[in-house]
C-alpha cells in the first residue's frame, strides 16, 4: 500500500493501544478494495484529549476509533451524536466530515452480528448482561433498539454508580419497547431467576481478561443451563474460565473475537461507504 497526498487518515485513540489489531484488519481492508486510505494507532495516555481531537479535526482526519479510556469522555467533544451513542452514552466511533465529527459505537452493532454469526437468534427473548461500562452500555442499547424484549443488569452495587446504570436503564425504557431492570450483581438468587428465564448470558466486564484469566464473573456453575447461550465480550484468552465453565455445562458459547472483527467492519462502512471485505479479514486475523 503506497501512501500518497491524498491518503485518508484514519486511527484509533486510547491508553493502550499498542496490543490492538486493528491496524492490520483496516489496512488489509483498505489495500483489498484499492482505497487511498491508512489507519494508525495512537496512544493518548499522557495527552490532553480535548486538544488531541482539535489536533485530529484540525489535520482533516476521515473517521477514527476510540477505545478505553476515552470512550465516554469524547462524548462531551463531538458536534453531534448518533441515537445508539447517545442512548449508550458511549463512543467507540467518530465520523469526521467537513470539519464536525459525529460520535457514534458499534460496539453493539459488532456484538448483535457475533450473534447471528454464531448461529444463534435472540430477538424477541430477554438477555443478562454482566457489566455496565461503555461496551455493556453499547451492548445493550443496541440489542435494545433491534428488538431484545428484556434486559437485566447485573453490576457491583456502589451507590453513585448504580445510580448512574437505572438512569440509563430508564433511558433505554424510554427509546425503545425493550424493558431493562437492574441488579446487585451479589444477588445470587436474582441472578439465578433471571438466567432462567434468559436466552442468553453476556459477560461485559474485563473479569477473566488476561493476565488475570483465573477470575470469573460468576462463581456457580450451577447457575448455568444448557439452554442458555453464553457470550463472553473477552477474546484474550479465547476460552475465560466463564467460557469453560459453560462449556462444562453444555450451553452454546462464543468469545468477543467476532464483535471486534464486525464493529470494525461497521466504522470502516461509516468511513469509506464501502463494505469491508470481511471473510478475507476473518480469514487472515480471526482464524
Amino acid at each position: 500500500m503506497e501512501i500518497t497526498g491524498k491518503t485518508r487518515l484514519t486511527g484509533l485513540i486510547g491508553s493502550p493501544v499498542a496490543h490492538s489489531i486493528s491496524p492490520q484488519m483496516h489496512n488489509e481492508a483498505f489495500r483489498q478494495l484499492g482505497l487511498d486510505y491508512v489507519y494508525l494507532a495512537f496512544d493518548l495516555g499522557h495527552s490532553d484529549l480535548r486538544k488531541a481531537v482539535e489536533g485530529l479535526r484540525e489535520i482533516g482526519i476521515r473517521g477514527f476509533n476510540v477505545t478505553m479510556p476515552y470512550k465516554v469522555p469524547i462524548l462531551e467533544l463531538m458536534d453531534s451524536l448518533t441515537p445508539a451513542a447517545r442512548i449508550a452514552g458511549a463512543c467507540n466511533t467518530v465520523i469526521a466530515q467537513d470539519g464536525k465529527m459525529t460520535g457514534h459505537t458499534t460496539d453493539g452493532i459488532g456484538f448483535m452480528q457475533s450473534v447471528i454469526d454464531a448461529g444463534y437468534d435472540i430477538i424477541g427473548k430477554k438477555m443478562t448482561i454482566l457489566g455496565a461500562g461503555g461496551a455493556a452500555t453499547a451492548i445493550i442499547t443496541q440489542a435494545a433498539l433491534d428488538g431484545v424484549t428484556d434486559i437485566d443488569i447485573f453490576r457491583r452495587n456502589r451507590p453513585e454508580a448504580f445510580s448512574t446504570t437505572e438512569t440509563f436503564a430508564k433511558t433505554v425504557e424510554n427509546s425503545t419497547p425493550c424493558r431493562v431492570h437492574v441488579y446487585d450483581i451479589s444477588d445470587t438468587r436474582q441472578l439465578k431467576e433471571s438466567l432462567d428465564s434468559s436466552a442468553i448470558l453476556v459477560n461485559a466486564t474485563n473479569v477473566g481478561m488476561a493476565p488475570n484469566e483465573q477470575d470469573c464473573p460468576i462463581g456457580d456453575a450451577s447457575l448455568l443451563h444448557p439452554e442458555l447461550i453464553v457470550g463472553d465480550i473477552i477474546y484474550n484468552p479465547r476460552k475465560t474460565r466463564l467460557y469453560q465453565m459453560a462449556e462444562s455445562a453444555g450451553c452454546p458459547v462464543f468469545n468477543g473475537m467476532y464483535m471486534l472483527l464486525f464493529q470494525g467492519a461497521a466504522s470502516f462502512e461509516c468511513w469509506t461507504g464501502q463494505k469491508m471485505p470481511v471473510e478475507i479479514i476473518r480469514k487472515k486475523y480471526f482464524s
